[in-house]
């Protein structure tokens, strides 16, 4: 199966909302840093000699994955300081190619959408090749992790005891199911491959009808919690699977994409032990893991450095 990298990537929380981005270029054309100092990030001044600075986004994940990035380099030996929050893709992947940032959290399929939306999408390691193409000359991808953020479709635990499924469970097992079944999710999932389309082509599904929500938001876990509907269109991270037990069925023709956590480095700024510890976090990192760091971020409301730090305690790393 081959993913087109164009469709439900530019909806994700990925990419940041946009008033929130807008918030946070706006502050950084101020001249305000996440750290506090007077700095203009986006003027293109570069790191101290000597300094990694891992950044994140403006979403609950980005930060923690950052931090997980910053604390195993820290247990190298390196001096690390952080940008947190920055904003959009396209301020972040600026301030990557100027220098002001040195590390930071990707997903790889998205930002491969963002370099050029028409590429396809094989496997991860196919995306990672095409990204590397496409990247400025001064920038590279380190190892992906299996941990995926992306678009899904989960049901409820209600639906999941009735009809038997798992979290060994496929898509091709809602194939008899389907026609009982009400689906939720974003308005153009409805009309997208990445949505009904693709699960019809692709797996054979036909639902009994399509509820519009919102784009795996509280609309859509709400619905789906409440059985309004019993499928939706639920982020592979998001904590609402944990605190209301719904079931993410696997996608093993991959209609979704790939959404690999993956180090995006400044080449300059990041020495070899740099990337060995960064490799070393990635291969140690899953999807389930990831689920269960947010959930306590999000839900336990945990200090993503302390949850951070925890991790990479538990797995060998620091």
């Amino acid at each position: 199966m081959t993913s087109t990298a164009k469709s439900s990537w530019s909806r994700t929380r990925h990419t940041g909302a946009a008033a929130v981005a807008l918030t946070a270029a706006v502050a950084l054309l101020a001249g305000c840093s996440s750290d506090g100092t007077s700095d203009d990030p986006l003027a293109g001044e570069k790191a101290d000699a000597g300094t990694v600075v891992v950044g994140s986004n403006n979403f609950a994940e980005s930060t923690l994955l950052a931090d997980i990035y910053g604390e195993a380099l820290k247990a190298k030996g390196l001096k690390v300081t952080y940008k947190h929050n920055i904003g959009s893709r396209e301020t972040t992947y600026g301030l990557m190619k100027n220098g002001s940032v040195t590390v930071l959290p990707e997903y790889n399929g998205s930002l491969l959408a963002y370099l050029d939306s028409g590429a396809e999408q094989k496997s991860a390691e196919a995306v990672n090749e095409a990204v590397r193409a496409k990247l400025d000359e001064k920038l590279t991808l380190l190892d992906s992790s299996p941990a995926e953020d992306k678009d899904s479709v989960s049901v409820n635990a209600e639906t999941a005891e009735k009809y038997k499924l798992t979290s060994s469970s496929t898509l091709a097992d809602l194939k008899e199911i389907a026609p009982d079944l009400v689906i939720g999710g974003s308005p153009e999932f409805q009309t997208r491959q990445q949505g009904l389309k693709g699960l019809k082509s692709v797996y054979g599904l036909e639902f009994k009808s399509f509820k519009a929500l919102d784009a795996g938001g509280p609309l859509t876990q709400a619905a789906l919690a409440d059985n309004t509907v019993q499928a939706a269109d639920i982020f592979t991270t998001d904590p609402t699977i944990v605190k209301e037990k719904f079931v993410v069925l696997k996608d093993p023709e991959n209609l979704f994409g790939f959404a690999n956590v993956t180090p995006l480095v400044h080449k300059d700024g990041l020495p070899q032990k740099g990337v060995d510890a960064l490799n070393e976090v990635s291969a140690k990192l899953d999807t389930k893991t990831l689920l269960d760091l947010d959930a306590q971020v999000q839900l336990e409301k945990k200090d993503p450095l302390d949850v951070a730090k925890e991790w990479l305690k538990s797995a060998g790393l620091l």
